[in-house]
């Protein structure tokens, strides 16, 4: 599991709109909250973010960018941003090559069935590039407030 004090692993992947959006656009300009969720519109996943959109403004004046990351394809992450009206990107990481390098892609284990998939987790990448925060098994709700918090001490 990677840890605070850590550099954060380098990615390249595209957001909803089919932009590249890499690690590097950021350094030495913004701190990136970097958060992973299952699934575009499940419970969980909504609630989380929509409370970053909520949010969005006050993540801005403190100078952070909020990235949602899943495996869900650029075409679900555009459906899900326009029926919730959210104001953050999020990452279609298809591959799972981010998710690896973040190793929040875990085994997990429902109704007695146990599959593959993403552990709910944030990651607080300061403006050098170095992991700040960094929170494995997130519950959605208040989360979002939580890491504003953490961010704004970075600004």
């Amino acid at each position: 599991m990677l840890q605070a004090g850590q550099a954060a692993p380098s990615f390249n992947t595209v957001n909803q709109a089919n932009k590249a959006v890499s690690l590097a656009n950021f350094k030495g300009e913004k701190n990136v909250l970097l958060y992973f969720y299952p699934k575009d519109d499940t419970p969980g996943c909504t609630i989380q973010a929509n409370q970053f959109t909520a949010l969005a403004k006050e993540y801005a004046e403190v100078n952070t960018v909020v990235l949602g990351v899943s495996k869900d394809n650029c075409d679900s992450h555009c459906k899900f941003i326009a029926k919730f009206d959210l104001q953050i990107d999020l990452l279609a990481d298809i591959d799972g090559s981010l998710c690896e390098s973040y190793g929040v892609w875990k085994e997990k284990v429902r109704n007695g069935v146990a599959s593959m998939g993403i552990a709910r987790s944030t990651f607080l990448i300061d403006k050098t590039g170095n992991l700040a925060y960094c929170e494995y098994g997130v519950s959605p709700e208040g989360h979002a407030q939580a890491m504003l918090e953490k961010s704004a001490n970075l600004a």
